[in-house]
């Protein structure tokens, strides 16, 4: 069988974001193979202050085709750092040969804007509603470095695998303690009474997102982002906060009381969000537990997420040199 060769003839351009562009990004987002609601600008633009956004939109002649959520941060071009993943964002019907040729167009760009390196942060594969791996392919043409990986702790709920008999015992201990969960609109308990007091005396560190931030957050995406809570009596014992996406429920905060072992909180709760709030999405992430850049992992965290069925997916960072846009220009033939 012969096949038909192909060059892409097309002239792509590359703009750089600018406030009128909003509602254009925000549609192209909801379509895109590969974003989620997290690269939305309402989302994108919560901590706006803390970045110096540098965002890039595609066109295929008057058509969006891709867009890159990015910050400047002197000579570098960063896949959003502000977000938990980016890199490029694609239509459903871009072809591998398309997406090359968009690289291509951005690099150029971005070398011309006077920048040296662009940090890609891929999305996980499992947030993608359709196969989008072609950077991971265009990466090693590029002679990319991948500078980090992080593991993700997933659930696949096409291949489930049975809550350990240890995760289970925690359950009864909740069932007999009368523990109940509750989704609620309001942050303020779990914030005030555990999410930030155990964040700050375990780790010396603060929430991602402050209260103000995550409420203003949930007014703009009450669907995607949910609080389930955990109460002993009245009293609040443990919580989750979770993102959701098309594919997947993500769990961003988890916190819970001095008495977790002994009333079973998080098991129970985890239980109840694997085995019925979100049984009907493709996965549940319980997100990464490394330290020190991908470096280190946190066994027992990853340990006890795997209890659950979890098995690991990764995060991938890139590093490419933007001058390197020359070598896709010979590869297709």
């Amino acid at each position: 069988m012969q096949y038909p060769k192909t060059r892409n003839q097309t002239i792509y351009t590359v703009k750089k974001y600018q406030p009128a562009d909003a509602q254009r990004w925000n549609k192209f987002v909801t379509e895109a193979k590969n974003a989620t609601f997290l690269h939305d600008r309402s989302f994108m633009e919560y901590h706006s202050d803390r970045f110096t956004d540098y965002s890039l939109l595609v066109y295929k002649g008057e058509k969006l085709v891709a867009l890159l959520p990015a910050n400047a941060d002197g000579n570098d071009l960063y896949s959003h750092q502000g977000l938990t993943y980016g890199g490029i964002l694609l239509s459903r019907k871009q072809k591998l040969q398309d997406v090359i040729a968009i690289t291509q167009e951005l690099l150029k760009y971005v070398q011309q804007q006077g920048f040296t390196s662009l940090y890609l942060k891929q999305l996980p594969t499992f947030y993608a509603v359709m196969p989008s791996d072609e950077f991971e392919y265009i990466a090693q043409l590029l002679s990319a470095s991948c500078y980090r990986v992080d593991t993700a702790s997933v659930i696949d709920y096409r291949n489930i695998l049975s809550i350990q008999s240890n995760r289970m015992e925690g359950v009864k201990k909740a069932e007999r303690a009368g523990l109940v969960i509750k989704e609620e609109v309001r942050f303020d308990n779990f914030w005030n009474e555990l999410l930030v007091p155990n964040l700050k005396q375990k780790h010396q560190s603060q929430p991602t997102h402050t209260l103000e931030e995550i409420k203003k957050l949930q007014a703009f995406f009450p669907e995607n982002i949910r609080q389930f809570n955990v109460y002993h009596n009245t009293t609040i014992v443990g919580g989750a906060t979770i993102f959701e996406t098309k594919t997947t429920a993500h769990v961003q905060y988890i916190s819970a009381g001095e008495n977790k072992q002994e009333l079973g909180t998080l098991d129970f709760l985890f239980y109840e969000l694997i085995e019925q709030t979100f049984a009907h999405k493709d996965y549940f992430d319980f997100g990464i537990s490394n330290e020190q850049g991908g470096t280190k992992l946190n066994s027992g965290l990853s340990y006890w997420k795997e209890c659950f069925g979890a098995r690991t997916h990764v995060h991938k960072f890139y590093k490419v040199g933007v001058q390197n846009h020359s070598l896709l220009k010979n590869v297709l033939i």
